[in-house]
């Protein structure tokens, strides 16, 4: 007992705590940027910044599934049919101004997003199956769907105007970094201000114990996958508008994407620790790692090699925490 209240009095162990990652994400930076100069060009931060925003979209709803003990390897396959139902139906309004685009790619991300984070929560809390089992499934489903109706076959033949929330500015802030802001700022407010975000907490922690105080554990399982699915379909739907098509195949992989972001940012696999600063700094961390190894022409297939590595790692650490603690 006097350990304990040692170490959490230990002002070295606290910073480190806190700063860890962020201290690593600046040795990151330094080196990159004297292996590769044109690292620090301002051009190449905002393309960081917006390569990371659509994995931030997937990987906020990462972290509140996460946050309650549960994962979601769905969200890949989720995005990308949300992305063949938003360009299946733009492409029938091809004259239709942006505000029409935008009012339709959020509602396919609420329909989408509703119904797959729905079929989810609904095995997951009613059948008692495991999310990792759940998950799966929707990721076959949601895949499968999006390659039936389009026949394997990429839908093109979209307006220019639909890719303005992919590719377009609000002075000079991208269109997707705007997204990628609200989302993250949302989310923590919801996570640090509200009775629901105590809630996500409280259930990851000890779900019998957040049982035994009121709390409806089912009610906020079924919240954290819709949300999940939500903005997994809002990421399709963005990544769709910036290639301006529908791809059967798009978002592969982006779950360990997600995952790694937001279990190297420090937010714990087994539930109710972290934040979403976690996940930014996580986030930060992985873009600037792949795009690092892109600019020192790095193949693909050791950048894929790498995060596997980085998640590997990043659980390793996580479990040694939770030894410790």
């Amino acid at each position: 007992m006097i350990r304990e209240e040692q170490q959490r009095m230990n002002p070295k162990r606290i910073k480190f705590g806190d700063y860890g990652l962020v201290i690593t994400f600046i040795i990151i930076c330094i080196f990159i940027s004297i292996m590769t100069p044109r690292f620090l060009l301002p051009q190449n931060i905002r393309n960081i910044m917006i390569q990371i925003s659509i994995n931030a979209l997937i990987a906020t709803g990462m972290s509140f599934v996460i946050l309650t003990g549960g994962i979601d390897i769905g969200v890949g396959s989720v995005a990308a049919l949300a992305g063949i139902v938003v360009t299946a139906i733009c492409k029938g309004f091809p004259e239709a101004s942006i505000f029409f685009y935008i009012i339709i790619g959020l509602l396919v991300s609420l329909v989408v997003g509703l119904l797959c984070g729905g079929f989810n929560a609904l095995v997951i809390t009613k059948f008692n199956v495991h999310p990792f089992i759940a998950t799966l499934g929707m990721l076959s489903i949601a895949r499968g769907f999006a390659f039936v109706y389009t026949g394997s076959k990429p839908i093109f033949g979209l307006p220019d105007s639909f890719g303005w929330i992919g590719q377009g500015y609000i002075g000079p802030i991208p269109v997707l970094v705007l997204i990628m802001i609200i989302v993250l700022s949302l989310a923590h407010i919801f996570l640090n201000k509200t009775v629901l975000g105590r809630y996500v907490y409280a259930v990851g922690s000890n779900e019998e114990v957040a049982e035994l105080n009121g709390i409806n554990v089912a009610k906020i399982k079924f919240l954290v996958y819709i949300l999940s699915g939500i903005l997994s379909s809002l990421a399709g739907v963005c990544l769709a508008s910036r290639l301006i098509s529908g791809q059967p195949a798009a978002a592969t992989g982006y779950e360990l994407n997600a995952i790694a972001a937001v279990v190297m940012g420090g937010i714990s696999m087994t539930g109710g620790k972290g934040k979403i600063w976690n996940t930014i700094m996580g986030l930060l961390t992985i873009g600037v790692i792949n795009n690092g190894m892109s600019l020192m022409r790095v193949s693909s297939y050791w950048q894929t090699i790498v995060m596997g590595f980085i998640i590997v790692a990043a659980v390793c650490i996580d479990q040694y925490k939770v030894k410790k603690a």
